[in-house]
């Protein structure tokens, strides 16, 4: 059908468009989904439960990893973070840290088959696991983070985000052998410290206190020491909130105060009266 709008109305409402659109600059001319297939990509070079093309030699790899870094460099370009020389020193230096990420998620994969009665074997968990994809795809992120790219790493773990439902800034910290089971609804705020050995279940929050833009180069979320369990649905805000190693916070606990090593807190759904936190030292 034609002729429903006016042609006035089309040519002015194209024009306030027009006008609104200038108020943004050049914008980038990149997508979450291009981002993805890079993403894809680099898992499928690091994993071959994951590889869609010929990995089978080192032959075979080294083209994979001169495609990917042909194609990391124009993702780069387009998503204007940065100029030429430092597009190519981006490239340079995530290509060498390759082997890196890759015995970095390999180790977070072990956790969750190690940990998990569910899984069976570390295929199922690298092929199947949100957990594992989402740990991956941070490790990734987190290294075009302290390279100081400011879009890429971000596309990244929203494109990670809108497949797993997992929230992970990509300036978060995160140590050795993380687990992450079932991941679901998960959330780890950019300045969030965790250690070595930790476990998060769904639903968990790692936030701020609150929303303050004069707050953006302070630490504003919590630090996890190693060997943390943490179950579903527990919230822990602040940037000076500490949950020391070797402590369990229950499900659907509340914490904004730092807990001691060694300290198990949970909430006693049997006595609303009481305070709800019981903890042992």
């Amino acid at each position: 059908m034609k002729n429903l709008v006016s042609k006035k109305a089309k040519d002015d409402v194209a024009k306030q468009l027009f006008d609104a659109h200038k108020t943004y600059g050049k914008p980038p001319t990149i997508s979450l989904d291009e981002v993805g297939v890079f993403l894809d990509k680099t898992l499928g070079i690091l994993f071959p439960q994951l590889a869609k093309n010929d990995i089978s030699s080192p032959e075979r790899i080294a083209e994979q990893i001169e495609e990917l870094a042909s194609e990391l460099f124009v993702l780069l370009e387009r998503s204007a973070d940065g100029d030429e020389k430092t597009c190519r020193e981006c490239v340079d230096t995530f290509i060498n840290e390759l082997p890196q990420i890759s015995d970095e998620v390999l180790q977070d994969a072990n956790s969750l088959k190690d940990g998990d009665p569910a899984a069976y074997s570390i295929h199922e968990i690298i092929i199947s696991y949100p957990g594992c994809y989402a740990i991956a795809s941070h490790r990734i992120a987190h290294r075009f983070y302290k390279m100081g790219v400011p879009l890429f790493p971000r596309l990244l773990s929203e494109y990670s985000h809108r497949v797993t439902g997992v929230d992970i800034n990509p300036g978060a910290t995160i140590g050795k052998s993380f687990f992450l089971d079932h991941a679901t609804a998960v959330v780890i705020g950019e300045t969030a410290i965790v250690g070595d050995n930790v476990k998060i279940y769904q639903g968990v929050t790692l936030g701020a206190l609150k929303v303050n833009k004069g707050q953006k180069n302070v630490k504003r979320h919590p630090t996890i020491e190693d060997n943390v369990i943490i179950y579903a649905n527990a919230t822990i805000l602040g940037g000076e909130t500490v949950i020391g190693h070797d402590s369990i916070i229950g499900g659907n606990v509340w914490l904004t105060k730092s807990v001691q090593p060694n300290s198990r807190v949970m909430y006693r759904s049997s006595d609303y009266s009481e305070s709800g936190l019981d903890w042992t030292i």
